[in-house]
């Protein structure tokens, strides 16, 4: 199956790369010479246009387009639709808001095209381990694409799935992102508890291996957290800065629309936040106001 493909970085570059070892043919476009040759010499056909890319797809036309959220998204599919058909395929790979894909489907549906919206999970382990799609969309239109979907995913079988309409896609990456937050937020504390215990002399590194095999918290972010140790046991030269996607404070603004309590999600995303902070006027009040009431030593730079 052909696919055009828009944004060759790390991920999409690896995704390229996948489909073409499944036989699929690719053509990518990305403003970037360097990565349009990369994909090249890797055995796709890379090009130097939006309008190179349409002509060398047959219709009708799928193109998957993993570019930043927001305007690029709305900027890409605004320059695609003069030079492509109808009945020709938009496919949002990336990190959009399921709201913006509900909207985009309502635009283009009208105009005889269609949109699929995907929510993407695997990052740059993709290429070997396989990527998790959510997928989002007319039913008809995510089974023409299945063969893509099948080459891209860990297995034809498993990674991947049609889990509703327009925007139920992102929608479900979104919670995923949540979740993932929670996640690494646990782990995080859990090894700054270990860490702090001075007194038993802990090995990081060797804990993180243990609890990889048989350990009811064993996951795949273990393993890569076991290998961060292993590669820097003490994290040295890293900041406490954490920024992210957006996904996690989208999921916390649902979860208040829709009266669901998330503590633990929206924690995680509040440290995020509170990690980037170069001075934090919170914890300054805080030692104010135990001063105030209780007398407690205030620390002074």
């Amino acid at each position: 199956m052909e696919l055009g493909l828009i944004g060759l970085g790390k991920m999409g570059g690896n995704m390229a790369e996948r489909l073409r070892r499944a036989g699929h043919k690719v053509v990518g476009f990305d403003f970037s010479a360097e990565a349009v040759q990369r994909l090249t010499d890797a055995g796709s056909v890379g090009v130097n246009s939006l309008q190179e890319l349409v002509q060398h797809l047959s219709a009708p036309r799928a193109i998957w387009i993993m570019v930043p959220a927001g305007d690029p998204v709305d900027d890409t599919i605004a320059k695609l639709k003069p030079l492509m058909e109808k009945g020709d395929i938009f496919i949002d790979g990336g990190n959009s808001n399921y709201k913006d894909s509900q909207r985009r489907y309502a635009q283009l549906k009208p105009q005889g095209f269609e949109f699929v919206d995907v929510g993407t999970s695997g990052g740059i382990w993709g290429i070997t381990e396989g990527y998790s799609m959510m997928v989002g969309g007319d039913e008809a239109v995510v089974e023409h694409l299945r063969p893509i979907f099948e080459a891209l995913a860990p297995a034809p079988n498993m990674g991947w799935g049609h889990t509703g309409p327009s925007g139920a896609g992102h929608f479900v990456k979104m919670v995923h992102n949540g979740i993932e937050y929670g996640l690494m937020q646990a782990y995080a504390e859990g090894f700054s508890i270990m860490n702090s215990k001075h007194s038993l002399n802990l090995d990081l590194r060797q804990i993180a291996n243990i609890w990889r095999y048989g350990s009811v918290i064993r996951s795949w972010l273990l393993d890569l957290t076991a290998d961060a140790l292993q590669k820097n046991p003490t994290l040295d030269g890293l900041e406490p800065y954490v920024p992210d996607s957006g996904e996690g404070r989208w999921t916390v603004f649902e979860a208040i629309d829709l009266n669901v309590s998330a503590p633990v999600i929206t924690e995680s995303l509040i440290r995020r936040v509170r990690s980037r902070e170069d001075d934090n006027f919170t914890d300054r009040m805080l030692s104010v106001m135990r001063h105030e009431f209780g007398g407690h030593a205030v620390k002074k730079v």
